[in-house]
């Protein structure tokens, strides 16, 4: 039987579609291994969002390229958002490379890769990316067994300033209601998926391109209506300026609901908010926060930032600090601007020297440790609730797990000491110990 191994780069989104390269793969006979060589076929599934995202990828191709000409690899693919940005640059330049795909085009790779036994060399990038998965999609899950990911649309039709997903990935579409309920349906026979985390460019928009209006707390309320062992429903990748007190009130009443929300705001400076086109103001967004833990008890709250944007004053950034000294938002991904080539904030006079940049977000970062430290001593003591997640190697009764308030693999972790624990567990737990972003317990 052939061999193939898949390189997942990038987020949750694009690890979804390595999902289903995997399925596509072992439906058309080949066994997936997991970093094993030598291999019939490797398949890097890049990710293209910011430069330090594409030079990852570059590097992973590259490494990927010295193990064919070692005679470790026989075939070489590359798929996702890279190929969508440089399809030419990629086939011209790197020979090794044997067949190279794009975002709406993997699903199709158990076709195109029939043509590499005769030594074929093939690029397919749909110029307008319209792909969109659904139940019925061949799909060899990555994950744990425990949890998984629902990816409920693609592509972004909000068309931030500074960002290529549109180009990347194509104009916002959304699937079905019935689609998403009958793939976490399947997802979830057997009893062995706990937490499902549903996913998408723009969560909160999910069904305003198929019936005229966002259907997403419908979409929820079916989901937590289903009868399985999934105790988690997550969400994931919303947009501030796209909830509605009904879609606060169905997360406060849907007991499976995490009380966590991820709600990238990307600034608070009103000037630097409307320059990245992100449609939201500072009072609306404090309002909203406000509203969320007022409506929500003990909802956590996950945001994203991005420091340096094109004419960010020390005023600007400064205004940054003081919004999170005060919400202490209980988890923060942050990021230094990236200049991308055909975004309009690429164009932009005002651009922030990269030694700047860095220093604001050390700031930043310096700030937020502090908070998220403070935060977790606060729960010294007490005793929460954990889903294991896996044990940890070469520790006996050790273990790793999150509370609601961790989405998995951007958030913290809690190490658990117990006997007897397994992955997808729930257990209550003694927090003993407290570090910056992560709890220590004991289980029982």
């Amino acid at each position: 039987m052939a061999k193939a191994t898949i390189i997942s780069l990038g987020c949750a989104r694009n690890l979804l579609d390595s999902e289903i390269i995997a399925g596509s793969l072992k439906r058309s006979g080949f066994k997936i291994c997991d970093g094993e060589k030598p291999v019939d076929l490797c398949v890097i599934n890049t990710c293209a969002f910011i430069n330090s995202a594409r030079e990852e990828s570059i590097d992973s191709i590259l490494e990927a390229v010295s193990l064919k000409r070692s005679g470790r690899i026989k075939h070489l693919v590359v798929c996702g958002c890279l190929p969508q940005l440089y399809k030419d640059k990629l086939s011209r330049e790197l020979r090794d490379i044997d067949l190279v795909l794009g975002t709406a085009d993997f699903p199709r790779i158990a076709d195109f890769i029939k043509g590499l036994k005769n030594g074929f060399r093939r690029t397919a990038v749909s110029s307008r990316p319209s792909y969109l998965y659904d139940e019925d999609s061949p799909r060899l899950r990555l994950t744990p067994g425990h949890y998984a990911y629902v990816k409920i649309s693609e592509g972004c039709s909000n068309f931030c300033s500074y960002c290529i997903i549109s180009r990347l990935r194509g104009a916002f579409r959304s699937r079905r209601i019935e689609s998403v309920v009958a793939e976490v349906n399947a997802l979830s026979k057997g009893g062995a998926l706990k937490e499902i985390n549903l996913i998408g460019q723009d969560t909160t928009a999910f069904g305003i391109d198929r019936y005229g209006k966002t259907v997403f707390p419908a979409l929820l309320k079916r989901l937590c209506c289903l009868k399985n062992n999934v105790r988690w429903v997550r969400i994931l990748y919303t947009h501030p300026g796209h909830y509605t007190d009904e879609l606060i009130s169905t997360i406060r009443g849907e007991e499976r609901i995490c009380k966590y929300l991820d709600l990238p705001i990307q600034h608070i400076s009103d000037k630097i908010l409307k320059r990245m086109n992100r449609r939201t103001t500072k009072k609306g967004i404090m309002e909203l926060i406000d509203k969320l833990r007022k409506k929500i008890p003990g909802v956590a709250l996950r945001t994203s930032i991005i420091t340096g944007f094109p004419g960010e004053t020390e005023e600007n950034f400064k205004e940054l600090l003081e919004f999170l000294s005060r919400t202490k938002i209980e988890r923060l991904g942050a990021f230094m601007y990236s200049k991308e080539d055909g975004t309009r904030a690429a164009g932009f006079k005002s651009h922030i020297p990269d030694r700047i940049k860095k220093e604001r977000l050390d700031e930043l970062m310096k700030l937020q440790r502090n908070i998220s430290g403070k935060l977790n001593a606060s729960l010294l003591g007490s005793a929460v609730e954990v889903l294991i997640d896996e044990k940890v190697r070469g520790e006996k009764d050790r273990f790793l797990g999150r509370r609601y308030a961790d989405a998995p693999e951007v958030d913290g972790v809690v190490y658990v000491t117990g006997k007897g624990l397994k992955a997808g567990d729930f257990q209550k737990v003694r927090i003993v110990d407290t570090l910056e972003y992560d709890l220590v317990g004991r289980a029982g």
